[in-house]
């Protein structure tokens, strides 16, 4: 019995292999889009997963404003923001940040999936989100992914 081929590999910031995906969220469920991506963002779908290093890979989203809200989740939900100043908590629904800012709802659910610390804060600079099927990525290459065959 060789027991080399049964030592345990463990990723470093110079051995991990990181492709460019892209995702689209054209009428997905934003908690189960947001629970996927994080999932693909840690990098659990992969063998060599190691938890404290950034072994995930690139994620695009693409068609962010098109993504569905289940239950009345659209008015009843509140995102809460502060200003910085006295008195300046604010509130907003996912139907107001639809329609300012269409990206902003998939980044909070995908980034409150994710660690709480430095690396979850790095993971989540691998995220980038467009709110139509147009996105600056082109160079990269992304391959489309089914978020339904990688986890179910």
């Amino acid at each position: 019995m060789n027991t080399i081929s049964y030592k345990t590999v463990s990723a470093n910031k110079e051995t991990v292999d990181k492709k460019w995906l892209l995702v689209d969220a054209q009428g997905e469920t934003l908690g189960r889009l947001a629970s996927k991506v994080a999932y693909l963002l840690r990098g659990k779908h992969k063998t060599n997963f190691t938890p404290h290093v950034d072994c995930g890979d690139n994620v695009v989203i693409i068609n962010a404003a098109a993504v569905a809200l289940s239950g009345a989740k659209e008015e009843e939900k509140q995102y809460v923001r502060h200003t910085g100043f006295p008195g300046g908590q604010r509130f907003s629904t996912p139907s107001e940040l639809l329609k300012k800012q269409p990206t902003k709802v998939v980044e909070n659910a995908v980034k409150g999936m994710l660690p709480k610390n430095k690396l979850g804060r790095q993971m989540f600079r691998n995220l980038h989100v467009y709110a139509d099927a147009a996105h600056k990525q082109e160079a990269q290459q992304p391959t489309k992914v089914d978020l339904n065959d990688i986890i179910k």
